[in-house]
């Protein structure tokens, strides 16, 4: 990380220095509060986009919660790749590693063909492929990926903090032109203050705020689908038994008794087991069956036979019910009237789609979303962009969550069937694996493509870069940092701070200079997206931030050679920047070149959103279409 480039400053770089207090401040009850972005809901969803806006010293972000204080005790636990990836960008990624579970393989168990009331194990793979993402799947506690972001929160410029008992009440939206169409009614719920009301005026809002959603209910949107009709039980335990594989990711299928999926939790001892329950009648409420943690115990030892299991102590239990259900539209916009308004209200997360957790999607997911809305709230809020972007939330959000519930159906579906047996019927426990591995991308949150749209460009230079597919996530690999030569994951200087990012490719001993003449355009011509849409009072990679990958080994390269555009003065002192330029490490046999098939003998750039998803591949001379592609969403 870069700090001091304003001054030197002792103490911890990650805690920015304060420039704005206002997201600390109760507002006051005699009149309405005006408000950039009003979050309602702590959860994963509300603290990922709480967590970008409080970064922007100039955005007035609140976030709400009916409940009194942070969660302690969190339901959700798994860690897709994809989403380690966008915990690199908030800088705690590090830590989140060192302190979860790994899942590194996964076993699958089916009934013993000898004796079927009996299980055996019946197959181990790999859980992430080779090369999929530098980061691996892991397990923690919901509430410490929220206590993470909190602690982001609070040490971001805007020292954000969450106001806590406070209940959305209602919402309305005014049809007049206004700078904060929404006034939102708030409820507070603390002890001595109960039944008051608090007001607040907000440019936007973003309903996190879970399943029940106030704010998709103020919207009159609903969620809609579908149940299976199955009950399973879940539980978070301390136990002791001799199943071989309780520290790894363990799906099992008995004959009869039904299946179970045990995944590990963080410390080395806890784990947690999803058990499958009854059978539902149609149109029945999980609550009819009046299900209990013993029930979970029962099933989970009737299926592990001959196996035992001896709980110790119980620390979270839940029952549910499989479903899939889905919003229609993730804002207040409808398509009918998409040309003529701008959404001012979103919704995230649960409020939007739900599923079930067995494939360890919600929470990934939910944050996916919100992280894919931040910038682009940011970005409308600071006059960089039009605010038509913002109906590119739902568009690109609500196609994923289409995925996820289709895929979702039919993974619960192939969890909750019988194992095959000599009549046919039932799910072939090799072929749930073959699904399994077949999914993986899917599961690690890499599979995302958006399509071509406002901010995504067509595939037409795609053969320039293979490795980095137009509308999919930016895929890091190995590089040398020029300067110092440290070796580092080129994806991770892609922080969550709202700016675009120019990836150069190219050959320094190619005789055109392609790089000399893309620094000088982008430098010092009046048509460059740097020059038309960065103040003069700002840094030069404030907005768009421009760095070069060199074929070459970084030993053979001198710095000073190189265009100014890569070494800019910056800050109040002038500070020359020397972290734009890498080489590939060739030292590791990991070159990037080859990793993500880019053209030698052209190069390319690569132009990547601020959520770290590539929106374009172009030559390294396409100044025109590069500056048309800005333009299209930008403003001058």
């Amino acid at each position: 990380m870069q700090f001091y480039l304003n001054g030197f400053s002792p103490g911890d770089p990650t805690i920015a220095t304060p420039q704005n207090r206002r997201g600390t401040q109760r507002p006051r009850t005699s009149q309405a509060e005006e408000i950039d972005v009003l979050i309602v809901g702590c959860g994963p969803a509300g603290l990922t986009l709480a967590a970008q806006l409080a970064s922007f010293p100039d955005i007035h972000t609140r976030i709400v919660d009916k409940k009194s204080g942070p969660l302690e005790l969190g339901q959700a636990d798994g860690i897709a790749c994809r989403t380690m990836e966008m915990f690199q960008a908030f800088g705690f990624a590090e830590r989140l590693m060192k302190e979860a579970y790994w899942v590194n393989e996964t076993v699958f168990w089916k009934p013993d063909d000898a004796n079927r009331k009996r299980i055996v194990r019946a197959g181990r793979v790999q859980d992430v492929e080779d090369g999929l993402s530098e980061m691996p799947h892991v397990i923690l506690n919901q509430a410490r990926v929220h206590d993470f972001y909190l602690e982001v929160m609070r040490h971001a410029p805007t020292r954000l903090v969450p106001d806590y008992d406070l209940q959305l009440v209602d919402l309305e939206i005014s049809s007049a032109t206004s700078s904060h169409p929404v006034t939102v009614r708030l409820e507070r719920l603390d002890p001595g203050r109960q039944g008051q009301v608090e007001m607040v005026k907000a440019r936007y809002v973003v309903g996190c705020d879970g399943a029940r959603s106030a704010v998709r209910q103020s919207l009159g949107r609903e969620l809609r689908g579908d149940s299976a009709n199955q009950a399973w039980g879940v539980m978070d335990v301390l136990a002791i038994t001799d199943f071989p594989d309780v520290r790894l990711k363990a799906a099992v299928q008995s004959a009869s008794s039904g299946n179970l999926l045990i995944i590990p939790r963080e410390g080395g001892y806890l784990i947690r087991i999803y058990v499958e329950l009854d059978e539902l009648n149609e149109n029945e409420r999980i609550t009819n069956r009046q299900l209990t943690v013993d029930h979970i115990i029962d099933a989970a030892k009737r299926i592990l036979v001959p196996f035992t299991l001896d709980v110790k102590e119980v620390v979270w239990w839940s029952v549910y019910e499989i479903g899939q259900r889905l919003c229609d539209s993730f804002d207040n916009v409808s398509g009918d009237n998409s040309n003529t308004r701008v959404p001012s209200v979103f919704i995230a997360g649960d409020a939007c789609h739900t599923h079930s957790p067995k494939a360890g999607q919600g929470m990934n997911v939910s944050m996916q979303d919100s992280f894919n809305l931040g910038w682009k709230l940011a970005s409308v809020l600071q006059g960089q962009c039009v605010p038509e972007l913002l109906h590119s939330y739902s568009e690109e959000r609500q196609a994923i969550a289409e995925e996820l519930i289709d895929f979702d159906r039919e993974w619960a579906k192939m969890f909750s069937d019988p194992p095959k047996d000599d009549t046919g019927l039932g799910v072939d426990p090799a072929e749930f694996q073959r699904y399994f591995v077949k999914q993986g991308r899917f599961t690690a949150g890499t599979a995302t493509r958006y399509e071509t749209s406002l901010i995504t460009g067509e595939s037409t230079y795609q053969s320039l870069a293979k490795g980095f597919p137009v509308g999919m996530r930016f895929h890091s690999a190995p590089v040398i940092r020029l300067a110092d030569a440290k070796p580092l994951s080129l994806g991770h200087v892609i922080e969550a701070d709202g700016r675009w990012r120019l990836f150069a490719f190219c050959d320094l001993e190619a005789p055109s200079s392609a790089i000399a003449s893309l620094c000088a355009f982008l430098a010092n011509s009046p048509t460059s997206p740097i020059r038309r849409y960065t103040e003069d009072s700002e840094d030069i990679d404030s907005v768009i931030d421009v760095r070069a990958v060199f074929q070459q080994d970084h030993r053979v390269l001198e710095s000073d050679a190189m265009p100014p555009l890569l070494q800019p003065k910056k800050g109040r002192y002038g500070l020359q920047d020397y972290e734009k330029m890498f080489c590939p490490d060739l030292r590791s046999g990991h070159d990037i070149f080859d990793m993500r098939g880019i053209d030698r003998q052209r190069g390319c750039l690569v132009v990547v959103r601020p959520d770290q998803y590539v929106a374009h591949i172009l030559p390294l001379d396409a100044y025109e279409e590069l500056g048309s592609f800005f333009d299209r969403f930008m403003l001058a």
